[in-house]
């Protein structure tokens, strides 16, 4: 595919969905949410578009950054989530699909990490679960970056102990109280395309493993993604493929452009997203999402 520019395109469009990465997407350079969202989101909801945040951010992270405002703007109504990169898909405001990892490979790379991180290696791991996220490591640099990202936290003196309270994901039931690993998000300071390549390789047989930012890299269930959370909204909503715009900006939203007609890769994207998407929008820290917006509604 060769993507052209947003501009080309000269009219509104029957568009009734909106899925958005936030990092390098729709927040701003100083990752914060702008401040013309919020007019956009009252004017998307007064034409039936629903809008839907898509990230590796926890869910407790996305509702923490839009939950209050956004109902206080809709009369009390909820947003949808797509979170951890698809492992979490939340409907008006409820969880309705959760998808996890294994518990073997779970302490694997635990083992793994530590190793690593034993020879030199500005690593971390971040063993994401339903409930909360847990790190062992405690650093201040460390903690700031995770921090950006997981909203619960919890730190512990070994991520092996989390393995004694977790459950498989195939044990999930709706409102139960077993803690299940999503994913596991591997923080590499040096970044992290790099250690993906020397140390986690030997898992793409049987996992994803994903670089979803200059630092970050995801290692999550081979069946799962960006793309399973849009599909699932879409069904639940009654919306085509030609009814939805996607936007992204990292390897992690690749996968999501393909739910979408209307595709969009930021101006500051990675070149291989760029390849992916129907379009290119301006960049983040032009706004680009809202303008792009601006012109696809009424």
């Amino acid at each position: 595919m060769t993507a052209v520019d947003w501009t080309t395109i000269s009219q509104p469009q029957n568009i009734r969905l909106v899925v958005a990465d936030m990092d390098g997407t729709l927040l701003d350079g100083q990752s914060e949410i702008p401040d013309g969202f919020w007019p956009m989101l009252s004017r998307l909801r007064r034409h039936g578009i629903e809008f839907v945040p898509a990230s590796g951010r926890q869910y407790a992270t996305l509702r923490g950054m839009f939950a209050d405002r956004a109902a206080r703007l809709l009369g009390g109504e909820e947003l949808s989530y797509i979170a951890e990169n698809g492992n979490v898909v939340a409907l008006d405001g409820k969880v309705v699909e959760v998808h996890g990892i294994d518990l073997d490979v779970t302490r694997h790379v635990i083992d793994l990490i530590d190793a690593a991180a034993a020879t030199g290696s500005d690593v971390g791991l971040v063993v994401c679960g339903l409930k909360t996220a847990y790190v062992q490591r405690s650093d201040k640099p460390f903690l700031d970056e995770v921090s950006k990202y997981y909203a619960a936290l919890s730190v512990v003196d070994d991520l092996h102990a989390v393995l004694d309270v977790a459950r498989e994901p195939s044990s999930y039931m709706p409102g139960g109280d077993a803690e299940i690993v999503l994913k596991l998000a591997v923080l590499d300071l040096d970044g992290a395309e790099r250690f993906t390549d020397e140390h986690l390789a030997h898992l793409r047989a049987d996992y994803q493993v994903v670089v979803s930012g200059r630092l970050w890299v995801d290692i999550m269930n081979a069946e799962t993604d960006k793309r399973q959370g849009v599909e699932a909204l879409q069904r639940a909503l009654g919306v085509l493929s030609a009814q939805t715009a996607v936007f992204g900006d990292y390897l992690n939203d690749a996968l999501m452009l393909g739910a979408g007609d209307w595709s969009f890769a930021m101006g500051n994207a990675h070149p291989d997203l760029k390849a992916a998407a129907r379009y290119i929008a301006p960049s983040n820290v032009d706004h680009g999402v809202l303008k792009v917006l601006d012109r696809l509604i009424v």
